[in-house]
């Protein structure tokens, strides 16, 4: 079983979260934030990983730290939990409608952090979540986990929906990356190795 545990604490935020990337999707969540405990559950139930997350922040500022903070860590779980990375797909890619919003996403666990986000909300909060911090997660997933990450929105019009659809492409493209090909012998790279 690939699993990583990881906690984090600073004069900001104190983080525990638990992952297995060989799960089933079960997600227990509670970070202070309605709307980003229901997308980590869409995140860890849509890629097949059992998550847990207990965060105390300082949601008496704002929600960015505690949303960039929990990216880092799940950022850094994932990327203990694969390990070498021999046998995986490494790249990972899904296309999913959400509604009227359609979100392209695509994945590379090359090592070599990389981050191409589209983010056309109308609004700035989603109930307590700033939309502003979509972005902040993801680049901090990518940055911690070595990820070359692009998510693109193709359309959508409901903020609510675009979010979803990104944590519901993200996961699967995760998915598909971290996934085992028994064709594939050693690590995947014709490098012979992935940076780390």
């Amino acid at each position: 079983m690939r699993t990583s545990t990881i906690r984090r604490e600073t004069a900001e935020t104190s983080i525990c979260l638990l992952l297995n990337l060989d799960g089933e999707g079960k997600v227990a969540t509670q970070t202070g934030i309605g709307f980003f405990d229901h997308m980590l559950t869409h995140i860890g139930k849509h890629s097949l990983s059992d998550l847990k997350i207990q965060v105390k922040g300082d949601l008496e500022v704002d929600c960015h730290h505690t949303v960039e903070d929990t990216g880092i860590v799940l950022g850094q779980a994932i990327k203990e939990a694969v390990g070498n990375k021999e046998g995986i797909n490494r790249y990972g890619h899904a296309m999913i409608p959400m509604d009227e919003a359609l979100i392209a996403c695509a994945i590379d666990l090359s090592g070599r952090p990389y981050v191409a986000i589209d983010t056309p909300f109308t609004v700035e909060k989603v109930g307590t979540f700033d939309t502003e911090m979509v972005e902040e997660f993801f680049r901090a997933v990518a940055v911690n986990a070595g990820m070359n990450l692009h998510i693109e929105v193709r359309r959508g019009k409901n903020n609510h929906h675009i979010i979803e659809g990104m944590c519901k492409a993200f996961a699967k493209a995760l998915l598909m990356a971290v996934t085992f090909n028994p064709r594939i012998k050693g690590v995947p790279s014709t490098k012979g190795m992935l940076e780390v």
